[in-house]
């Protein structure tokens, strides 16, 4: 395995060594007017600029003497001007101006990669347009982006189990358009749900979360598509190892109407690559699927509607689903097994701007959300039935809000809003052989009021101050909750900004792991709502401090933070206990640390990350009332990367490491039965991998302005088969003998990608 890893090095550090860089140009100016600053462009590198005479008037910049490529004068242009550069292919560039306001608010550009950046605000936003070559993905996927920020780890290897800050994925409020998304991944959360074609801009929500994001309490996903009205028709096509699909963006009505529309489609029931072959292995490993049909897909719609200057109307629709039939027999035993599995997640929103002067402003959404699970596993023995077991969750979610957004002096804000959801709940699971057995069931509805408000005061030289407050209503549970946040960004020089953040915030949905009482179902967790009893509301407090530093393409983060939940729910591992069997109540602390830090050197860029984090949980009566490691400590992890430019390729190499997850070592008696000492006393082996991607951009036609991109993927170079799981499974009934399972990771899985844009 050494030797593969040093092969690889050797092979990356060639290529950056023997490859032809961007060309460089000496350039000097000083106190120069743009315009001839573009000429002088031009005419050194071949290239052409267009723009409007009104946005280069005036404007006079100065660099300093060096050797510098197109690519980084421009940058420095930008930071310097606010004004963009948009690359039409290698010959036209067209200049716009950038929201000096949205500017302001960035305190590091470029983090990890281009296309995501930190704000003051302590959020982070990602373009997934514009998001750079990330390793072990050949396109940009929502989820895994946000996994290689610091902070976030994906436990199981997955894209949509998201631990946040020690958090649980569902901990995580998704949202698409306004639309709350319960249902995140294909293939068993291997792959998100969301086409990066057609979204436009997330906000990553991690601390100091604003006012107006309710109902969980780790992190807000806060996904947008693009509100413009586009000057003419955009098409995309593309093709990888998983799925296939098209983009089509398109005016109706020149500045008023236009449409945008995804389609995303698995083909593995007509064709199986090896990347949707390694994907299985790893999501149905310790099953009885073996000959399956599987297929997802997804779509999406928006409609932009810009009648006046004054007002703005958008309609978004998202549709996700997942089918998979099984059916399997054992020759041997005359048994046959069969699974059935749809799982969809379907919503749409309206949304409606209303600009009342240059002051005031009005922001109203209605949203759907409707998210349907079905399961059902029969076993059949010599063509007689002998267990049939099915699971059914739903879950309907309305949401109507308003915003009135308030401009005051010194470019100082107000926002004051009110929130109405309701929310439906249902869960059965039954079991028949002789007869029918009810294992449990659920019919529950909770109806949120909520009236919040925020203020944002901006010294730009200095001071950035957030604070908002937050107050909801539980009307069935008739419960008040009172949530403040802050977020204080502190300039302290021309490199350094210290960031303070706190908040408190509350859950009243979450997800239950029923494996221990159904030992078959293969989607395990079902969505379930407080009932302010046995589920209790989740409360969390967070304060987190931290300093950034930006300086010559240099940047660095490090952030300190403390989680105090209370609320947590879990079965006592029923497993091991089969005389206890019912759920504790419980709290949990968390202390993390956070470091990151990257450099630039023109066509190269690397970056590390690290962090440190303890998470521990304390229910009553179990481990006699202390403290023991959550499932989810992960004490250290880190990952290093690096990322090389050459022209229109790109490469990037990824390295992850990370400590295993606790276990619970088990024991047995002198009768069989198991036990255990303690709670999650040993870890599993380390965690790590090597992941690789590279992509080229190709012209096809500059008159048709048709180009495209290949790319080609390899997550886990080196094959490493890590242990990221042990489950146990039975012992939910005297004499239930325990069944241990192990999970482990995907192995080399190579991907491809073929896009064409017009």
């Amino acid at each position: 395995m050494k030797q593969k890893i040093v092969s690889l090095f050797l092979i990356f550090v060639s290529i950056i060594v023997f490859s032809q860089e961007k060309k460089k140009q000496t350039v000097f100016y000083k106190e120069e007017s743009i315009v001839v600053v573009l000429k002088d462009l031009e005419k050194k590198f071949a290239v052409k600029f267009s723009y409007p005479s009104d946005l280069v008037t005036g404007v006079k910049i100065s660099l300093e003497e060096k050797k510098r490529n197109l690519d980084d004068i421009l940058f420095e242009i930008t930071y310097l001007t606010n004004i963009q550069f948009n690359k039409i292919d290698d010959t036209y560039i067209y200049l716009h101006k950038i929201n000096s306001e949205k500017l302001n608010e960035i305190v590091v550009r470029s983090y990890l990669t281009t296309g995501i950046s930190k704000n003051k605000d302590a959020t982070y936003i990602l373009n997934p347009k514009k998001i750079g070559l990330l390793a072990g993905l050949t396109e940009t996927d929502i989820l895994e982006s946000i996994q290689q920020l610091p902070g976030v780890i994906s436990i199981n290897e997955t894209a949509t189990e998201l631990a946040v800050r020690g958090g649980n994925s569902d901990q995580n409020r998704i949202l698409w358009d306004g639309i709350n998304i319960y249902h995140s991944g294909h293939l068993f959360g291997m792959v998100s749900v969301f086409n990066p074609n057609i979204a436009q801009e997330i906000s990553f929500h991690n601390k100091g979360t604003n006012a107006r994001f309710g109902e969980r309490i780790s992190s807000v996903i806060d996904i947008s598509t693009s509100r413009k009205i586009p000057k003419k028709s955009h098409f995309e096509f593309g093709i990888n190892g998983i799925s296939s699909d098209v983009f089509l963006e398109t005016p109706f009505i020149d500045d008023k109407l236009s449409v945008q529309t995804s389609f995303r489609r698995s083909y593995e029931d007509l064709i199986e690559t090896t990347t949707f072959k390694r994907y299985e292995e790893k999501a149905f490993q310790n099953t009885k699927i073996l000959e399956e049909k599987f297929h997802f897909k997804d779509y999406n719609t928006k409609i932009n509607f810009i009648p006046n200057k004054k007002n703005s109307l958008y309609f978004s629709l998202i549709h996700i689903d997942n089918d998979l039939f099984n059916d399997h027999k054992e020759e041997n035993s005359n048994t046959a097994y069969s699974d059935e599995l749809d799982s969809e997640n379907e919503g749409y929103s309206i949304e409606w701007h209303k600009k009342w002067n240059d002051n005031i402003s009005l922001n109203t959404n209605i949203s759907h959300s409707h998210y349907s699970l079905f399961y059902n596993y029969k076993v059949t023995k010599n063509n007689l039935l002998f267990s049939n077991y099915s699971k059914n969750n739903t879950i309907k979610d309305t949401e109507f809000s308003t915003i009135v957004n308030i401009k005051l002096a010194n470019n100082n804000k107000l926002d004051v809003g009110y929130q109405s959801s309701l929310k439906k709940v249902t869960f059965l699971f039954k079991e028949e052989k002789d007869i029918v057995y009810t294992l449990d069931k659920d019919n529950s509805k909770i109806n949120t009021h909520a009236l919040f408000a925020s203020y944002r005061y901006k010294n730009p030289k200095t001071l950035y101050v957030y604070s908002g407050l937050r107050i909801n209503y539980y009307s069935i549970l008739n419960k008040f909750r009172v949530e403040p946040r802050l977020v204080i960004t502190k300039t302290l020089n021309n490199y350094f900004k210290l960031q303070l953040t706190g908040e408190i915030k509350n859950q009243i949905i979450s997800q239950i792991d029923e494996t221990v009482l159904s030992n078959l179902s293969l989607e395990k967790k079902i969505w379930r709502l407080a009932d302010g009893n046995k589920y209790p509301i989740i409360n969390s407090r967070q304060i987190s401090s931290s300093f950034l530093f930006y300086k010559n393409k240099w940047s660095a983060d490090v952030d300190l933070y403390y989680k105090k939940i209370k609320g947590i729910t879990a079965l006592s591992l029923g497993f091991l206990n089969p005389i206890d069997n019912s759920f504790h109540l419980g709290e949990q602390k968390v202390v993390g640390l956070d470091f990151y830090v990257k450099r630039e050197f023109n066509a190269f860029k690397t970056w590390i990350s690290y962090s440190f984090i303890d998470v521990q949980n304390k229910y009553d009566t179990l481990n006699n009332n202390t403290y023991f490691r959550a499932n989810n400590d992960i004490k250290h992890a880190i990952s290093a990367s690096a990322n090389y430019t050459i022209n229109k390729f790109d490469i990037a190499l990824c390295w992850k490491y990370r400590t295993g997850r606790p276990l619970t070592d088990l024991d047995y008696d002198s009768a069989g039965n198991a036990f255990f000492d303690g709670i999650n006393t040993e870890r599993l082996p380390d965690y790590h991998r090597l992941d690789l991607s590279s992509t080229y951009k190709f012209s096809i036609s500059k008159k048709n302005h048709i180009q495209g991109k290949i790319g080609f993927s390899i997550r886990n170079v080196y094959n490493q088969n890590n242990h990221l799981s042990t489950d146990f499974i039975g012992n939910n009934a005297i004499n239930d003998p325990v069944r241990v399972v192990n999970n482990y990771s995907i192995g080399f899985t190579p991907n491809f990608l073929f896009r064409l844009y017009w």
